[in-house]
């Protein structure tokens, strides 16, 4: 390489550091509570740091602390520049930046610009009056034509609510009704309107120049709706129809969102932005995330956290053998020329993984180590969120009155209502709840975790006496150890943040196997993702490569990579031109 091509590739290494980091996801109510009233909060946040240095994550996401009147957990924001009071003040939120700066960290915001709370002033004065200034920033509609209004099926359209029930609410106040895609407290801003593009872009620089590091943006897909907002299919035994073609992807949403980075990042170095984007196809994925096109760093696809969806997500089917493996692996080939891949399997909004890919049960801490092993060592910028580095787990919830999730308590709701026996609408809730991610993390075996010392707004597992970080420290066998060495894993060897994928032929579908390369640098990650004793049989050619080979990671007996796998057994081997470029690259132990 040329001192001018090894001068590029440096920059570039440089300003796409987020490749090659790992970002950790605090949902701050659940995450610590410093001042016993059982709500997390900053100040919570602030004690809790050398956790996630000691963990070695790069990026500390937190999910909503606006002021918010919480209908959504803060997803329902009424000041985007102020802190809510649950969780602290602006002068306490400085003081958590600072103090993630000072450990070589950065902090990115959720940014939630799809829909504000009802109670935002911006939406107060939009809903005052037919001609206020503001009543053009959301989407305001009459009653269908021959239908009276606010009686059932004047609505404007038949679209239904992600939170169940029509995304449309009526108000008395001027007679017409107001599209909230999620709930009725939360109507979406009218992006067609450049008064609100502009609002929301002054904000975000406000929160930049503040110093925070980036956004991760809240549906981001959906801000760009079909203009003539018309009826949706409906599906049999649907009362509503489905409106997502029509505010999913809509006909001006990368022109809005190629304006945002104009307008909010150029100029601005070291940041990440990342979008959700739910059901955002492969083509689109690749539209958001090429560089050349100046919009995203990446984005949240949801392929593989909907493959276990039945009749609907609270129906779930079990998946067969290498059915998660594979739409991963379509990712990886569909972002592999340009564009970046965001990977995770838990958020705020997910089942806890061990639970719902794994074995939680007998293969416990298997299965919990050996999905990160198949997650983190793929081509993108892997995300770990709170607790999935201890291997938490659903909550044993048996009760409606357990559950604090909106989206939970609506689908029950509705469920019974349509007749269904409450003891069987809520077992779906058992398995795919989002308040299973919400539970308080478990940082020792004391009452409520360490979590507060008061009563904690939403039950404690009760597994915390065995499965908690402080048992886990300085335990080579712990799951959040075997998490500290594979990340380190990513931060050491060069061939993990940038290195192609090749996804290798194991004989089954339950083994998933891997190559990344980099040059002449290669690394062979094989996993059992499955509760049975599985021998890998791999063609003759990396059969013959990695001949001899023994693990640099694992989390069972190991062996060369022929070996018989273990239950949920994961292994990670790199040939000796990785192992040489990570030594080159620093002097820290990435494990092994």
């Amino acid at each position: 390489m040329s001192d001018p091509e090894r001068a590029e590739a440096t920059e570039t290494i440089a300003r796409d550091w987020w490749k090659s980091a790992v970002v950790y996801q605090v949902y701050p109510r659940s995450f610590q509570d410093s001042d016993g009233n059982g709500i997390g909060d900053l100040r919570g946040i602030l004690n809790r740091l050398d956790h996630l240095e000691r963990l070695g994550v790069d990026v500390v996401w937190l999910s909503p602390i606006y002021r918010s009147p919480h209908a959504d957990n803060g997803y329902d924001i009424s000041d985007y520049r102020d802190i809510d009071p649950v969780f602290g003040t602006l002068d306490d939120f400085d003081a958590l930046l600072a103090a993630v700066h000072d450990r070589g960290m950065k902090l990115v915001m959720d940014l939630v610009v799809n829909h504000t709370s009802d109670e935002h002033p911006w939406f107060i004065e939009s809903r005052s009056s037919r001609d206020n200034p503001k009543r053009d920033w959301y989407w305001w509609r009459p009653p269908r034509e021959g239908f009276t209004r606010g009686q059932p099926g004047a609505e404007p359209n038949n679209w239904e609510s992600f939170f169940s029930g029509s995304t449309w609410a009526f108000d008395e106040t001027t007679g017409e009704y107001y599209l909230h895609l999620f709930d009725r407290k939360q109507p979406d801003l009218n992006w067609e309107n450049p008064e609100v593009r502009a609002a929301v872009y002054e904000m975000m620089r406000w929160w930049l120049d503040r110093g925070v590091d980036g956004f991760r943006m809240d549906v981001i897909n959906l801000i760009s709706k079909h203009p003539a907002l018309p009826d949706g299919p409906v599906r049999d035994g649907h009362p509503y129809g489905d409106g997502f073609a029509f505010t999913a992807g809509g006909p001006r949403l990368h022109e809005f969102i190629q304006e945002m980075h104009r307008e909010v990042f150029d100029g601005r170095e070291g940041l990440i932005t990342v979008g959700e984007t739910p059901g955002v196809t492969m083509e689109e994925a690749r539209l958001f995330t090429d560089p050349a096109r100046r919009e995203v760093d990446m984005v949240f696809q949801f392929e593989h956290v909907g493959l276990d969806h039945g009749v609907s997500k609270f129906r779930p089917r079990p998946l067969a053998p290498g059915e998660l493996a594979a739409s991963l692996a379509r990712w990886q080939v569909a972002l592999a020329e340009s564009g970046w891949n965001s990977l995770y399997l838990s958020n705020h909004d997910q089942a806890r993984s061990v639970s719902r890919f794994g074995d939680d049960g007998d293969y416990w801490r298997e299965s919990a180590t050996a999905l990160a092993t198949m997650l983190h060592l793929q081509r993108g910028t892997p995300y770990v969120y709170q607790g999935e580095e201890l291997g938490m787990t659903n909550a044993p919830f048996s009760a409606i009155s357990e559950y604090r999730d909106v989206e939970s308590l609506n689908y029950y709701a509705q469920d019974v209502a349509g007749g269904t026996p409450p003891a069987e609408a809520v077992i779906g809730l058992g398995a795919m709840s989002r308040d299973h991610a919400r539970t308080p993390v478990q940082w020792d075996a004391s009452p409520n975790a360490g979590f507060t010392t008061g009563e904690p707004w939403i039950a404690v597992n009760p597994n915390h006496d065995r499965i908690n970080a402080s048992a886990q420290y300085g335990d080579p066998e712990s799951v959040f150890e075997y998490y500290r060495r594979l990340i380190a894993l990513r931060h050491e060897l060069p061939v993990v943040a940038h290195g192609s994928f090749e996804q290798a032929d194991a004989g089954h579908p339950a083994i998933f196997a891997f190559e990344r390369v980099h040059g002449d640098e290669r690394l062979l990650v094989v996993t059992n993702l499955s509760s049975v004793e599985r021998g890998p049989v791999f063609p003759v050619e990396l059969a013959v490569r990695w001949t001899g080979a023994q693990p640099l990671l694992t989390n069972g007996p190991g062996g060369e990579p022929t070996a018989t796998l273990a239950p949920w057994e994961a292994r990670v081997y790199a040939s000796a031109e990785a192992v040489a470029a990570s030594m080159v690259r620093s002097d820290r132990s990435f494990g092994g």
